[in-house]
Order: C-alpha cells, then structure tokens, then sequence
C-alpha cells in the first residue's frame, strides 16, 4: 500500500512540473529559442561594453591612475557570466534538437524545461550586467603606497649592517641617523635595503620617502622628489620654493614619515624644503647616506654608522657571484688568480661587482694573468674601471673646495699600496714643498697639516692607519688619485708613482723635464749610475730599496729638489759627492728635507753643512752615523736646522746635545745604540720635542729623568715630562730591573721592549709613587694613551705594572718569551688584538 501512494505522489509531481513547462507562466521549453538567441545577442552586446570600457581604463591607467574597484569588480563578473554563457551554448544544439510539437513540447521534457529555465534566468543576469556596465568615471588617483620597494641586487654584507641601522634608529630617543663611508662601498644599496624593511615594519609609518639629493642638487630638487612621491598634483610645479615648503609642511605634519636622503654632499635645510623635523612627538625618522662624516656632524644627528668595505670571505663571495661559476670551472688554475682579482679590490663592493662583471666572460688562464698584469701596472686600463668606477670616486676629489687640499691628497699616493703613512712625516713633507708656507712657525703649519688630514679622512679620501699615528688609502682611492695625476693637464706628467713595483732599476720612460714629484720608494733598486735633467723636481722618494751607491751624476741637474728621502737603505755606504762636498752647493742649494735613517752602512755625511747649507731637516736615526764632537760642530753650522733625529753613543754626546739649545729643541727621534755608562740624564726641558726613543744593545745601569732647566737652555719650565715622546722601543738592554722612568712619557702610543736578561718590571711601584710625589703635575694614569704594548724574550720580567691596569686605547698586544710573566699581569689586556708577529714600520 505505501509504495502505490508513493507512486501516485512522483506522477503528480511530475505531471505538475511538465505542465509548468508547457503552460505555465515561465513557458520555458517554448521560449528556449528566442530565449536563446537574445541571450546571444545580448552577451554580444555586453562584450562590446567590455571591450570600450577596458579601453577607457587602459588610457586611465597610461595616464597613472588606478582603475575603480566597482570597475574591477564589474569585469570580474563579466568574465564570470562569459563561461557560463558558453557553457549554456555549448549545450544549446542538443536541447534544440529535442523540441517536438512546434517547439511547445521536448522528447526530454523535464531536462528541457530545466535548461531553458537556466537560458532564461543566464539572460536576465546578463542584461542586467549590460545595464550596470555604464560608468562616467574609471579610474582615480592612486593612493601613495607606504613603500616603494627598491630593486636590490645583491645584499651581501650588509645584512647585519641593515639590522644594526634600525635597531640604532627605531628607538624612541633616536630621530637622525647618518651613513658615512667612501665611494662605492654600498652606501645606497644599504639605504635600498633600510627603504624595503619599513615595509615589514608593524604598527609602522604612513610613508616612506625617498629623495637622491646629489652633489649640486637644489631644495627644488628635494621638494620635486617629495612632492611626486605624495602623489599631488602637478599645480606645484608653478610655485614659488617656499609655496613648495608649505605645502610639504601642511601633508607631512599630519603623517609619521620616514625621509631617507641617498648622496648628501653638504648640509641641507629640512626647514626650506618644509619637511618638518622628526621628533619623539611626531615619531618620524630621518636616514641620510653621505661620503663625509662632516655632513653627518653639519646635520646634528642623534646617530652616524660608518659603512666599511667587505670582509675578506665576503669580498670572495661578491666576487665569485659576479663572475659565475664558468671561470673557475674551466681550468684549476684560475681560481687563485680570481682571488688575487678580488683581494686588489680591498673589500670595495663598487670595484668587485665591475671587475667581476669584466672577468665574467674570461675562461683561460692566460687572460686572467693579463687582467692581474694591468691591474697591477695600469689599472685604469681594465675595462669598465675608469668610466664606471674611478669617474664615480672622482666626486669626492672634485668636492674639495681648495685647490691646495686636493694637492694634498694626490701627494699621499706617492705612497705605496696599504702603506701605513705616519701623520708627522707627511706633514714635514707638505711643509718644506711649501703647501703650509702661511705660518711662520712649526706649531702653525703642523696644525694644520693635522687639519687637513682630518678633513681628507671625514671625506674618506684618507682612512685611519693601525695607530692613530699613521692614515692610510685604500687601494682603489689610490688609483684613482694615479688616475686623477695622470690625466689631469695640470698635474699631467708631473707626478711619477713606480712604488713597490718591483723595479731593479731606474724606469726608462720617465720624462724628467716635466716631474715635479718621484716615488720610487719599496722596490729592489740597488744601483742608480744614470744623469738625468730634472728642472722641476722637488721631491724624491728612494727608500726603502737596495741601493748600496748613487752616483753623483744622478743629482747633478736637480736645481729644484727639497725633499730627498735615502732611508730604509740598509746597505747604502756613502753619499754622493753632490751632497757631501763644497761642489754640491751649486747643485742641491735648495734641499731642507734629507732622511738618512737605518742606513746601516752609512758611516759619515761630513761636508754636509757647507755642501747643504739650507738644511732644515736631517734624520740620521738608526744610521751608522753616529753624533760626534766633529759632526755636533758641523750640525750647529746648519743654520736653518728645525728637526734632527740622530744615533748617540757616547753618555757625554748626549749631555753636550742637551747642553746646545738648538740642537736639544730640534731633536725628534734619539737612538742610543751600543751605549755603556752607569747612568745616562734625559733632561724633559731640553727633549722637550723629542718624539721617539730607542735604546739598542746598549748597558745603562740608570736612566735619569731631568726636569731643571740650566743656564744653557731656552726652555719653558713650567713643562715637565716628554709630552710629545709617542714611541719607545728598548731592545738588548741589560742593567736597570724597571723602566719606571717612562711615567715621563704622559703621551707614548707605543712601548716595544725585548732581548733583556735584568728587567723584572716596566714600572716599579716605589718609584712610580715617589715620580708621582715629585712631580704632580705627570699624568697620574700611566700608560693612558697607549696603543700598542710588546714584550718579548724578558727572561726576568713578572710584572707590568704593580696592580690592574685600564689602557682603553690599547689596540695590539704581543707576548712572548716571558716566562714568569704571570697571565693575571696581563688580564686587562685580553679585549685587544694579540697579535703574532712584534714587527712594526718605525
């Protein structure tokens, strides 16, 4: 019985449900053609809609403008109705088909009837989108995005420079931060890297802001930069500089915005440009990347990190991503000539990335060693470095504003590569080529030799040497200074730099008519025989090589020459007759700067006075040429004598120097070499310029500090100590147990002492309390300003000092053969460098 009801429920239903279709108000089955065919002409229609309407946004979106949402969204449902519409169609020949009795019934009745409900309610929605499809307006401004992401090649090294500028920076107390560093060391790419994070930042900013600012870019220029970046208008580009700033001002006061200032060159005026200054209030920040630390300074920052070259392993790794891996594969032996490539480029991203991108092509060996050949003798030469690195570095020589510093600079590179250039000696040249002629004292000029490196440093044109006694170039700067001589028409052909190249013998290719300045210091010369005329020259660098004699002829046409610079020559046994008699006075009249120091062969200069009468400078330091009573008459008669530095071995020399005035004030570095006396006397009065000691193979019981002035000397007494003294250095010394007496030396940068069987201490506390005592006015913190300490073969030494000793300068330590030496004796000095090797450049 249930299932005959069932059965009579489904025929109803089903008789109800064709009824529907045939009769009823949808009268789907027989409307499906036309329903059909309406739906065709209508999609057609809604297309063509699409079409123009597409077009309009494209020509909107070309103009920068940013489609409508409800634009976007009424394309996307199109799209939708489109497949759906086919979908219907697809079907559209078999439901046809299917119509029996003039289009009024289907062979499949209820199928039918369900397909053309679907034609009918397709169509309904599709003239509905074509009635929607009308829009006066389809596109808008776009918003300004909080970020604009910055294409990054590479992030190699700057990771964790990228982690430390924002943590530096996004504490509450810190506003302004100022990168500095030189050239081409990935300044911008770390701002680049600084921009992208703000875009991770959470609870950040509503803008971030970056302007390129540029050597001789104006605050128009900056304003421009900004204004585009806040998406405005272009109305203002009809304003007036301070109708620009208002405006800025008017936008910015009402967001937290980061600025960040790529290539500043000098300090710029935030207020002018209308940028409103960040504070804790408003939460804004300011980041900036410039080649001087003085900008960072002029901009009163919160904040400044300098951004140094690669790491070694890092410097490899660049490189090795530039050249890819074909190189190195395609034969063993290019892959330690790719890194002698890469070490030339000292870490400077700008130089991996361009003479990696060069080598990139180069598969054998013979064309890497060609690369290295013209790296190392013309490298200006290599592809891509003059135009895409040196021309790039240039513009920090060009923003030197005097024309006398950038002579400063160029002279500097005289020096061979990684030389460590000690500040004193670079000045002393400056002096006598007269770049300092506008004081009349020493003081003067050499404060501003001090001057000028300091601004050579804050442009990075110069780098900090090992102790803050010397500065450096890095080696690419120095090629571009090269370059810069070179080129320049006026210095072309006046600077001649063959430095640490190797030479066995005087170049052929000079034009000595034309130099004025010659470096052919740090090479292997051990023989120069040629005459040459040399009109023009006025310095001669020579040291450092192997010269054993020089020929008269080689100075006998050098009208002009001042400096001259034989030191380092360890085998060098006698001077040129030029130099060492009554004829020379024709000849080098003009020398003031003759260095003869460790020229350990080197026995006599007598003659010197009447042949060089206008001597200002000679250094005998640590030459066989030892002060005499012969020579100490000779070395009164040079008039003109400013600075001496000389070799003493006799106790009763030493006092008669210190008894002469003049020669006491103008001594700079002493030697007592081969000294046997119970007690030798330093007077602090008449050293009182005395710059470096050494004691050498000497026996000396007692060294006795004095500090009275006597009827002989000149001096001030209200001075007491060696102020000026920066380095001792005390080897084979055998008699005294301490070396308390170096409490005198308030100012000493570097304490060497080695091959001493007596020394027990350096400083005793009896004695250092009783100096104390004696004399309050010695600085009360021994060894304050010291940077480098070595101690080494002290059989007898147990102590340093006689309790824990704060040196915060100290940079490099070395121990070695001190056996009772305890290690609690040199526990404060375990955050510094230990190196391995005691050798250091006097």
């Amino acid at each position: 019985m249930g299932n005959c009801v069932s059965l009579d429920i489904s025929c109803d239903q089903t008789f109800s449900h064709a009824c529907g279709c045939l009769f009823g108000d949808g009268n789907y089955i027989h409307m499906m053609e036309a329903n059909l065919k309406a739906l065709e002409k209508t999609t057609q229609e809604l297309e063509e809609r699409r079409d123009d309407l597409l077009r309009r946004v494209v020509i909107e979106e070309d103009k920068g403008l940013q489609r409508l949402s409800q634009v976007q969204g009424w394309f996307s449902r199109v799209q939708c109705v489109e497949s759906q519409v086919n979908d219907l169609l697809e079907a559209k020949s078999t439901q046809t088909k299917r119509l029996c009795l003039l289009g009024y019934c289907s062979k499949r009745c209820i199928s039918s009837c369900n397909y053309g409900k679907r034609v009918l309610k397709m169509l309904e929605e599709v003239e509905g989108l074509l009635a929607k499809g009308v829009f006066e307006v389809v596109a808008e401004k776009v918003p300004v995005p909080k970020v604009e992401k910055k294409h990054i090649q590479t992030t190699i090294g700057l990771d964790s420079m990228v982690e430390k500028a924002m943590n530096r920076l996004m504490k509450d107390e810190k506003r302004t931060l100022g990168l500095y560093g030189m050239g081409g060391v990935g300044k911008t790419t770390l701002l680049a890297c600084i921009n992208n994070r703000f875009s991770q930042v959470v609870n950040g900013f509503d803008v971030v802001m970056w302007v390129v600012v540029s050597k001789d870019l104006q605050n128009e220029g900056v304003q421009e930069q900004i204004l585009r970046r806040l998406c405005l208008d272009k109305e203002w580009k009809q304003e007036t500089e301070n109708e620009r700033a208002s405006r800025i001002k008017t936008i910015l006061n009402r967001k937290k915005f980061v600025l960040l200032l790529d290539d500043l060159w000098s300090e710029i005026d935030l207020n002018k440009v209308g940028v409103p200054p960040p504070t804790r209030e408003n939460g804004s920040k300011l980041f900036f990347t410039t080649r001087s630390k003085e900008v960072c300074k002029d901009m009163e920052v919160d904040d400044m990190m300098e951004v140094v070259c690669l790491s070694k392993n890092e410097a490899w790794e660049l490189f090795q991503q530039k050249i890819g891996d074909n190189p190195i594969k395609s034969h063993h032996d290019v892959l330690p000539l790719a890194r002698k490539i890469a070490e030339k480029c000292c870490g400077l991203p700008l130089a991996l990335c361009v003479i990696g991108k060069a080598m990139a092509c180069k598969e054998t060996v013979q064309e890497w060693h060609h690369a290295i050949n013209v790296l190392n003798s013309s490298s200006h030469e290599f592809p891509g470095m003059e135009e895409k690195i040196l021309a790039i570095l240039k513009f920090s020589y060009d923003s030197l504003k005097d024309e006398k510093v950038k002579m400063y600079f160029l002279y500097c590179s005289l020096f061979p590569e990684d030389y460590e250039i000690g500040k004193e000696k670079l000045i002393g040249y400056w002096i006598y080529e007269g770049f300092l002629d506008e004081y009349s004292n020493e003081d003067g000029a050499k404060n501003q030799g001090y001057d000028i490196i300091g601004s050579l440093v804050h442009s990075h044109l110069l780098m900090h040497g090992v102790l803050t006694l010397t500065v450096k170039m890095h080696d690419v700067i120095r090629e571009m200074a090269l370059w810069i001589a070179s080129k320049s028409d006026k210095h072309k052909e006046t600077f001649c730099v063959r430095s640490g190249a190797h030479l066995r013998h005087i170049p052929k290719d000079i034009k000595w008519e034309l130099v004025r300045k010659m470096s052919l210091m740090s090479n292997q010369i051990a023989e120069i025989s040629c005459s040459v005329k040399c009109p023009k020259l006025s310095t001669l660098l020579l040291q450092s090589n192997k010269l054993v004699e020089v020929s008269g002829e080689f100075f006998r046409f050098m009208p002009a020459l001042v400096i001259l610079d034989l030191s380092m020559n360890f085998s060098l046994s006698g001077l040129p007759e030029e130099i060492s008699n009554l004829d020379g006075l024709k000849k080098l009249k003009r020398l003031m700067d003759l260095n003869l120091e460790f020229t350990r062969e080197l026995e006599s200069v007598a003659g010197i006075a009447t042949s060089v009468p206008n001597l200002q400078v000679l250094k005998l330091f640590c030459s066989r040429v030892c002060v005499d009573n012969v020579l100490m008459k000779e070395l009164q008669l040079l008039e003109h004598l400013r600075i001496l530095t000389a070799t003493v071995e006799d106790a009763m020399i030493l006092r008669s120097i210190q008894e002469v005035d003049r020669l006491a004030r103008s001594m700079r570095s002493l030697c007592l070499s081969n000294m046997s006396a119970p007690v030798v006397a330093l007077n602090t009065l008449a050293l009182g310029g005395l710059e470096r000691f050494t004691i050498w193979n000497s026996k000396i019981s007692e060294i006795k500090i004095e500090c009275e002035s006597n009827e002989t000397l000149q001096c001030p007494g209200s001075l007491e100590g060696f102020k000026q003294l920066l380095a001792v250095h005390v080897v084979r010394l055998e008699g005294p147990k301490d070396l308390t007496w170096l409490m005198f030396a308030q100012s000493l940068k570097v304490l060497s002492v080695s091959d001493s069987s007596s020394i027990e201490e350096i400083l005793n506390r009896e004695k250092g309390m009783s100096i104390s005592n004696a004399h309050p006015n010695i600085l009360v913190v021994p060894f304050e300003k010291l940077e480098v300490l070595r101690a080494s073969d002290l059989d007898e030494l147990k102590s340093i000092y006689w309790s824990p000793l704060d040196v915060p300068n100290l940079r490099q330590f070395y121990s070695q053969g001190c056996p009772k030496l305890p290690e609690a004796a040199t526990e404060s000095f375990r955050h510094v460098e230990r190196v391995e090797s005691a050798t250091l450049r006097e």
